[in-house]
């Protein structure tokens, strides 16, 4: 049997595989450079295949590898069906598939439908007239009789959501920078390219997809104006709070009941293959669970949503994720979240939360036992801290923008630390595009491969614990409590019980038992009648019969 067919009969034996999986986020610019440019790219991230594998992990999430300018690195697409140079070839990520494939690894890649970049050839042929055959492909609006743009929306970005454009003589919208127009999901032949897209990467092997900005899709098609958002009603989980974006609330630029057709479309050519799943990255401060619940709707969306929640500043108190869990019971109780503490947008949570090493262990623990799909970006496995970069080390135009109010993105996104053979962590022989934490050499893989107590081998556990138990990553949650620091559920699936225990604070904590005998599956100690717990410290308790 080939590895191909042989990950073909795994996935067809459970197309639910997506329901309670482990997906490793891949930034493949930081990840592993093979070729000595100092930029990672697609035969460094097979070449670390074993390394994924060991972690336990269902699948693999590769941030955008298509042909770009990388103006947003690569979140803006000049060619959806094609690698980037930067990052090798086809042929390469064929190679990275059938690796992948053949360690029992799945693989998601990262599509960004709701824009292209400014030099892809449909936008190209788009702005070139208003009568060409794309010439609705893109949002286009005449200006108001003033000139100025047809609306009020905003780009995440900063400033007006629109652009001039010259040839054209009208505004072209664009959500996020100038040089990422949005395509019009109106226009049918844009959903058939969209959908012949997502095609192309299906029947290259890919088991699934990560949608970026899912509820951006569609506009409102009357262009109205979005309402003034309440101070009270603001946050700063979709945007920094320097940003006028969080002043709106936007019902027409985004979040339109349109979409719900479209991805209907999307899932029934993901359901015409033996297991693919797609995740949607659902970008909203105000509404996103519901969102979630909508999208996720039994066999009409998108299978899983990712849930943004978990990746605010606010810090995750016992009671915190008590409120979220009862927020998604009234907004989407059918819903299936996928959860993150980091990604390669967001301050690492490390550094976001304060957390010293009890407090990195405890949430991998939690994120390991909530419902729902987890995702672990690269480097939380290490522990990494947020970087330190220099103003004059920036890529990311967001932090530009900001600065200094506002640092971007890239302290997230520095390179992956394989050893401390160099000061570039082993992730390149040049220096890379962004710089190598001095304080990240310290917590490379060769360091904690040799620790057995490393924070390394924790996630290791935690994972191979909720893969032994179907109760942890498919069950049902139930009786989710936060009394004091200590947060309590249950999970279960199919007669099986596990009691979950989290004491997220400084001072120890007493926890009562439901009658029996308890044994803790971290700390492998029996325990029955109340759990004192220390610190920190996570419990997950299972039947000592088991």
């Amino acid at each position: 049997m080939t590895q191909h067919s042989k990950i073909a009969a795994e996935v067809e034996a459970d197309r639910d595989w997506w329901r309670g999986a482990v997906i490793y986020q891949i930034y493949p610019r930081s990840y592993q450079d093979s070729s000595g440019d100092g930029v990672g790219d697609l035969a460094g991230i097979t070449r670390r295949i074993p390394y994924i594998a060991a972690l336990g992990v269902d699948a693999i999430w590769i941030s955008p590898f298509f042909k770009s300018p990388m103006k947003d690195f690569g979140y803006d697409v000049s060619d959806y069906c094609d690698v980037d140079p930067m990052f090798g070839t086809l042929a390469d990520f064929d190679d990275l598939i059938a690796a992948a494939h053949g360690a029992g690894l799945r693989v998601m890649c990262d599509l960004v439908l709701s824009h292209t970049s400014d030099q892809h050839p449909w936008f190209a042929e788009s702005r070139s007239s208003r009568d060409n055959p794309r010439a609705d492909w893109y949002v286009w609006a005449d200006p108001q009789p003033d000139g100025t743009p047809p609306n009020n929306w905003l780009s995440i970005f900063g400033g007006s959501g629109w652009a001039w454009d010259g040839r054209r003589e009208q505004y072209y919208l664009h959500n996020f920078l100038t040089s990422q127009p949005d395509l019009n999901f109106h226009c049918l032949a844009v959903q058939d390219a969209l959908l012949e897209v997502t095609d192309f990467w299906l029947k290259r092997g890919v088991d699934g997809f990560r949608l970026d900005t899912i509820n951006f899709y569609f506009h409102d098609a009357e262009l109205r104006s979005n309402p003034a958002l309440p101070p009270e009603r603001r946050n700063n989980s979709i945007a920094p709070s320097v940003n006028p974006y969080n002043h709106q609330e936007h019902l027409y630029s985004k979040n339109r009941p349109e979409n719900l057709a479209f991805l209907k479309r999307f899932r029934d050519l993901l359901d015409s293959y033996p297991a693919a799943a797609a995740v949607g990255e659902v970008g909203d401060a105000q509404r996103g669970l519901e969102i979630m619940g909508e999208y996720t709707a039994q066999g009409q969306g998108v299978h899983m949503c990712y849930a943004f929640e978990f990746l605010a500043s606010e810090p995750l108190t016992a009671t915190r994720v008590a409120d979220v869990f009862a927020h998604v019971e009234r907004a989407a109780p059918d819903g299936w979240p996928c959860w993150a503490f980091s990604n390669h947008d967001v301050v690492r949570h490390a550094t976001r939360w304060g957390l010293d090493e009890a407090g990195r262990r405890l949430y991998a623990a939690l994120l390991m036992a909530l419902r729902g799909s987890a995702c672990i970006y690269q480097g939380e496995e290490l522990g990494l801290e947020e970087a330190e970069i220099a103003f004059e080390d920036l890529q990311d135009p967001y932090g530009i923008e900001f600065w200094p109010e506002f640092k971007g993105r890239d302290g997230c996104r520095t390179p992956m630390v394989w050893d401390n053979g160099n000061s570039f962590g082993g992730f390149s022989e040049v220096r890379p595009w962004l710089p190598v934490a001095a304080d990240h050499l310290n917590r490379s893989v060769a360091a904690q491969e040799a620790d057995a107590g490393g924070l390394l081998h924790h996630y290791r556990r935690m994972i191979a614990l909720r893969r032994k138990h179907a109760a942890l990553a498919k069950g049902e949650m139930t009786g989710m409590k936060a009394r004091g620091t200590v947060l309590s559920f249950e999970r279960l699936h199919e007669g099986a019980r596990m009691l979950c225990l989290f004491n997220i604070g400084d001072a120890a904590a007493s926890a009562a038992l439901p009658e029996g005998a308890w044994i803790d599956q971290i700390g492998k100690a029996p325990c029955a009648g109340a759990m004192e717990l220390a610190p920190w410290q996570a419990a997950i308790l299972t039947k000592e019969a088991e």
